[in-house]
């Protein structure tokens, strides 16, 4: 996927593009790919204009959303999504400014676009002026397919949004945040040298240094590992040890199977489910033992007959 950091194209081959800051590829962003996508003409591209910040850290500064996907991930999973080109645009004061007309008209004559999808509720340009009733006129007068894209429900009627998916993840619920994305949620890091508290209970954890993101509420999960091309099943504590009197909050996981030393090598970790909250235990053995029962929630499955 190309990607572009300011309005220029080089290329005039007609374009559709889908527009939006797609933080966690949910299911209701995998809607506008697909009508991007149907929207190409032979000879033609797909491509998405989005944001390298969220709006909210220009226009509402200390009360930006913990995000769902790192920016490296995001960009992966729209071209995952099939768009061949990205504008990966900073929010600053350059484009919180720009009117709505202008907006489209970058679109239209800059990147040459043939066609626009946005959600139904899209809006834009400067003080929001710009909505999908705006963009219908504008491209009914430009010869431009325009589809707005209706809200994805889930099973139940209820919308799914990175909102939503949000309050999913923060509350500890990975199975219900699962079923909204289009893939696993996903924690990666590379692992570091911790206080190798893990050896001294027998329970090696890889304490991982993270890109910041929003991470599952405090406790014990069962998630499996992806190392170097394989799976592992894990456990991982997310919290701040209470055990040991700590303040950070850190990610640490224990691979079942697995002997290896790889500080400084990344690490992924998904299909998160909640085992049990972060407790402080009278002692150590009562730890251990703990420790012992939550490996349970991996355990080899019982072939027997």
């Amino acid at each position: 996927m190309k990607i572009y950091h300011a309005w220029e194209r080089r290329s005039t081959r007609p374009i559709a593009l889908a527009i939006g800051f797609f933080d966690g590829m949910h299911r209701g962003h995998a809607e506008l790919a697909r009508h991007a996508r149907l929207h190409r003409k032979p000879g033609g591209r797909v491509g998405v204009v989005t944001f390298a910040n969220h709006p909210a850290t220009y226009l509402r500064p200390g009360h930006e959303p913990e995000l769902l996907a790192t920016q490296e991930e995001r960009v992966n999973a729209l071209a995952h999504a099939g768009y061949e080109e990205c504008w990966l645009l900073p929010f600053d004061e350059r484009i919180a400014t720009l009117s709505a007309l202008t907006f489209l008209d970058l679109l239209a004559t800059t990147l040459h676009a043939r066609a626009l999808v946005t959600g139904r509720g899209f809006r834009f340009g400067h003080k929001r002026s710009g909505d999908s009733a705006m963009i219908e006129t504008f491209c009914s007068e430009r010869g431009i397919a325009y589809t707005a894209v209706d809200p994805v429900v889930d099973e139940s009627g209820e919308r799914i949004s990175s909102t939503r998916v949000r309050g999913l993840v923060a509350a500890g619920d990975m199975e219900s945040a699962d079923r909204l994305l289009t893939a696993s949620y996903e924690i990666r890091g590379r692992i570091e040298v911790g206080f190798g508290r893990g050896h001294d209970l027998d329970f090696p954890t890889a304490n991982l240094a993270l890109e910041p993101k929003l991470l599952p509420k405090d406790g014990i999960y069962a998630a499996t590992a992806r190392f170097d091309g394989r799976d592992y099943a894990a456990l991982v504590s997310i919290g701040t040890n209470p055990q040991f009197a700590g303040t950070k909050r850190t990610v640490e996981a224990w691979l079942r199977d697995f002997h290896a030393t790889c500080y400084g090598r990344e690490i992924a970790l998904r299909d998160f489910r909640f085992v049990r909250d972060q407790m402080t235990f009278p002692d150590v053995q009562s730890l251990m033992a703990m420790m012992q029962r939550d490996r349970e929630a991996i355990a080899y499955p019982n072939f027997s007959s």
